[in-house]
């Protein structure tokens, strides 16, 4: 019985001091150089703080410093084709019969047509005359959506009456009605406006008729009934201003929208006249000369249109990152 006591005690002290010898390795293990662990942690944090700092950066300030680059290169380009377009003289798409179907060179770089007009100067000239017809459609798209979005707002019977009209405009593909109205009005520049400003406002309206709806049940606005104003006051002194971004945005989106579509009316002889220089006449007119090998007469004007539309496209998209307006809404 003794012994066994012994043999534990025994036991029991190797015990300890094997525990004591790993404690020690341990200590030795992790405590090598203090200072040395010190300055790792701290490294290791930095690098926490830049890292989180860049994703911060790159996912707040990057996308509105990108669309104020892209939005500036997209107005730059737009003015500087509409000023050109505007500014050549009458004589620069004269034609010259010695210069006629002649391939792109330093002198013509986009060739000439059959009757030897520069296709650069007629391509600049329609481009601006595009642009026009646009800004004329956009902007009369963007008023009936205004007010047909504060009609809405007025009554309830006022928005049953819109809300269905919308609806019907929309049920109608643009091409046809833009069609049916172009030809109604007789064509050139002021009727293909129309046309088109008649057929790109319901997009446009339903948002600002949801804006609308959102904005009667502000606080701000029943204290204004409240206190004695009128819903013209209210409208014009409280909800306009809350509109006036989205209404911007809206009208940037239906340039494009706008610009096509009147360069395909055109390009089947219901809009502008021939006499005016269109990228749709342009288009139209060089198709019977493909077969011959004229390439450079639809591809040159086809690919300035490109261009044109996508810096729209892109101002518009940009001005929606600034402003955090409209970002899951499409305008067309």
């Amino acid at each position: 019985m003794k012994q066994t006591v012994e043999r534990s005690s025994e036991q029991t002290r190797e015990s300890v001091e094997v525990q004591k010898v790993n404690t020690a390795t341990q200590e030795a293990r992790y405590n090598i150089n203090p200072e040395l662990l010190q300055a790792g942690a701290e490294k290791e944090t930095r690098q926490t703080r830049r890292r989180y700092v860049g994703v911060s950066n790159q996912h707040v300030r990057n996308p509105r410093k990108k669309a104020l680059i892209w939005g500036s290169f997209a107005v730059i380009w737009i003015v500087i084709v509409w000023l050109t377009g505007r500014l050549l003289p009458a004589g620069s798409t004269l034609t010259s019969l010695m210069d006629r179907n002649l391939a792109p060179t330093w002198a013509h770089p986009f060739g000439t047509d059959w009757l030897g007009r520069d296709m650069f100067m007629r391509t600049l000239k329609g481009l601006a005359t595009s642009i026009q017809v646009g800004l004329l459609a956009a902007c009369g798209g963007g008023l009936i959506a205004l007010l047909l979005g504060l009609g809405a707002a007025s009554s309830k019977a006022a928005d049953r009456v819109i809300s269905w009209i919308i609806d019907l405009f929309l049920s109608v593909p643009h091409l046809v009605s833009l069609v049916m109205l172009a030809f109604v009005f007789g064509g050139g520049l002021a009727g293909v406006a129309a046309a088109i400003a008649l057929t790109h406002w319901p997009n446009l309206a339903r948002i600002v008729r949801a804006e609308m709806i959102q904005l009667k049940s502000a606080e701000y606005i029943q204290i204004s009934h409240k206190l004695g104003q009128s819903r013209l006051q209210i409208a014009v002194q409280h909800m306009l201003p809350h509109l006036v971004p989205q209404l911007f945005v809206g009208v940037l989106l239906i340039f494009p929208h706008a610009i096509l579509h009147e360069a395909a009316i055109t390009f089947l002889g219901l809009g502008l006249s021939p006499q005016q220089p269109a990228i749709g006449i342009i288009l139209s007119e060089s198709m019977r000369y493909l077969s011959a090998g004229m390439w450079w007469l639809a591809f040159f004007p086809g690919l300035a249109l490109l261009l044109v539309v996508r810096a729209f496209d892109v101002l518009g998209n940009s001005l929606k990152t600034l402003t955090g307006t409209g970002s899951s809404r499409e305008v067309r």
